[in-house]
């Protein structure tokens, strides 16, 4: 390999480790519950003030905050991991919550953000939580979507965020594994769902 080879190889060995400095960074950041992760709860809750509830509280909207809804009333509603996973919800889309009499949550997606996809690479921190980094930033990912691929840290993870306001959360769209295989289909996703006492209604008109 003659000298100038050598230098691109040295130059790129540096870019690459000054990205991994900026996301371990990043990552400690929110570890230790940084300003952005107070700052994305705050507008959250002002972005479900304008919202509804119906009489007696049984039609709710409010807004996705990577793992619930948060209502008007500043409430969180949980939502199905598998829903979540699913759908590929994102922080900031605006939901609709109809609580059925027999207590089933029927959730309706009404208000998607514009979205953005990106490729990142999926690894474990300290306390064993499953992380992405992608473009220099990490992101917490919902362990259903992970189970469900059957994902390992180091596999290549395409994930979607909201595409003009940073968030906390991604969605897991696919995961290729380090031999290079994809992961599952949506329909396959649909079919493993379990029933359960949530009902999912992309469909129709509650």
């Amino acid at each position: 390999m003659d000298k100038l080879s050598n230098l691109a190889l040295i130059a790129q060995m540096i870019e690459s480790a000054e990205k991994n400095i900026q996301s371990a960074k990043q990552m400690l950041k929110e570890l230790m519950g940084g300003p952005a992760t107070k700052a994305n709860l705050a507008a959250f809750s002002e972005k479900a003030n304008v919202l509804s509830v119906s009489e007696g509280g049984k039609v709710i909207e409010g807004v996705f905050d990577g793992q619930n809804m948060i209502g008007p009333d500043k409430k969180q509603y949980p939502v199905p991991a598998n829903y979540a996973s699913k759908s590929k919800l994102i922080e900031g889309d605006v939901l609709k919550l109809t609580i059925a009499e027999d207590g089933s949550f029927i959730y309706k997606q009404i208000g998607p953000m514009e979205r953005k996809k990106m490729l990142g690479m999926l690894l474990v921190d300290d306390r064993g939580d499953f992380r992405v980094i992608a473009e220099g930033k990490t992101y917490r990912v919902l362990l259903a979507s992970l189970t469900y691929f059957k994902a390992e840290a180091g596999d290549e993870v395409t994930i979607v965020v909201p595409k003009d306001q940073p968030s906390e959360w991604a969605a897991v769209e696919n995961v290729i594994k380090k031999g290079g295989s994809a992961g599952h289909s949506d329909l396959e996703m649909e079919e493993a769902e379990p029933e359960g006492k949530v009902i999912v209604d992309d469909d129709e008109e509650l």
